[in-house]
């Protein structure tokens, strides 16, 4: 369902390929069964089959675009995995230095020549051509760039990840007679001007963060600003929410399982920063009302796993102010499906559907593995 672009630039790629299977001192009877395990053996099949060069990734393998480079958005998902392989307890140096090479790799997409500066779509010159600019991709990033400093203390991806909400903020609407006025926009490309739960939903739990770190009520009054909106436009009458609204006030009323993730997970982020229980009370229905939809008629299995990561993560913030079991026992049941019925033995691949292994699967998969080995201790420290 992602865009495409018409970029076509080759270039010969070196193989740069960095092995963190092995860093957790895992025996042989964990190798088996052990969520780390099965986290480590996801993400190393990733880096060896869509290995570019560049350290840089491919968008599916095999590749059968033009492009030689991932788009941003699957890239993106590809380090977080590796961020969520960092914070394991035990994980160890060589897993951190990883989660440092797929942080530096962002910095092809970055673009310092806009105002606001921020991530394209695509690998700029001299490696592509670029791309418009997606406020979700941005802001998963900007996220990303959270959880790092959380584990790290790094003080330049705190401040990437201001920089990025400076975009975000440019991207509200700001015409009082556009139908359901207000939200943030999906991109900066001109053929869309759609508002997404997917693209103020992150925004307001990239500023709730923010805010939560600097103490900026700015970033608060934002955060708050995003979440309103949505629960205005997009709140469903079953208590989830839909995708977007165009400029003609038409709903896209699809579900999307990473819809529900980013504002349940808003709603903890603002409790957090604000006291208020409603937004607690808020994020326990969405994820009440998210289990039962998606527990019928095997829906969870039809959403992709890029969209199920996301909503799995998101639990997981909940779970750390009002822990529920069913959270992650749904999170481990998925996963042992797709460990059973989707992996590939020989290649540690997952073929959730026919053809090539995207990449955002393969990432998302990832990530859920990852997190299942977190304890509820650290689940404060995700993003």
């Amino acid at each position: 369902m992602r865009r495409k672009f018409g970029i076509s630039t080759r270039i010969a790629a070196g193989v740069l390929s960095v092995a963190v299977l092995g860093s957790l001192h895992l025996t042989a009877a964990d190798a088996v069964t052990s969520p780390a395990a099965r986290a480590e053996a996801s993400y190393e099949a990733l880096n060896k089959y869509f290995d570019a060069g560049q350290n840089l990734l491919l968008e599916e393998y095999p590749n059968t675009h033009e492009n030689p480079y991932a788009y941003v958005w699957p890239y993106s998902q590809a380090a977080i995995a590796a961020e969520n392989l960092a914070g394991i307890p035990g994980a160890g140096i060589t897993a951190s230095k990883e989660a440092d090479r797929r942080i530096a790799a962002y910095e092809p997409y970055w673009n310092a020549g806009t105002t606001p500066k921020g991530y394209d779509s695509y690998v700029r010159p001299p490696l592509g051509q670029g791309g418009d600019k997606f406020y979700d991709d941005n802001e998963w990033i900007g996220l990303h760039l959270i959880q790092h400093y959380k584990r790290t203390g790094d003080r330049a991806a705190l401040a990437r990840a201001k920089e990025i909400f400076d975009l975000v903020v440019f991207g509200w609407d700001t015409d009082p007679a556009h139908p359901c006025a207000g939200g943030v926009y999906w991109t900066q490309a001109p053929w869309s001007q759609d508002r997404n739960t997917v693209s103020n939903g992150p925004g307001a739990e990239l500023g709730a963060h923010l805010y939560l770190l600097t103490k900026n009520k700015s970033y608060l009054t934002w955060a708050q600003r995003m979440y309103e909106w949505t629960q205005d436009c997009m709140l469903a009458p079953n208590g989830l929410y839909w995708d977007h609204i165009d400029l003609a006030g038409t709903i896209e009323k699809t579900q999307w399982s990473y819809n529900q993730g980013v504002m349940l997970g808003a709603g903890v982020l603002l409790y957090k920063a604000t006291g208020d229980r409603q937004y607690l009370n808020d994020a326990k229905s969405v994820a009440n009302a998210s289990l039962a939809f998606y527990g019928e008629d095997d829906r969870l299995w039809k959403q992709p796993t890029r969209f199920n990561s996301i909503w799995f993560k998101n639990l997981l913030i909940l779970d750390s102010v009002a822990p529920d079991h069913r959270y992650k026992q749904t999170m481990q049941a998925y996963a042992d499906r797709a460990w059973n019925e989707a992996r590939d033995p020989a290649t540690g691949l997952y073929h959730f559907v026919d053809g090539p292994v995207q990449l955002l699967e393969q990432a998302g998969i990832a990530q859920i593995e990852a997190l299942l080995a977190w304890p509820r201790s650290k689940y404060g420290l995700l993003a």
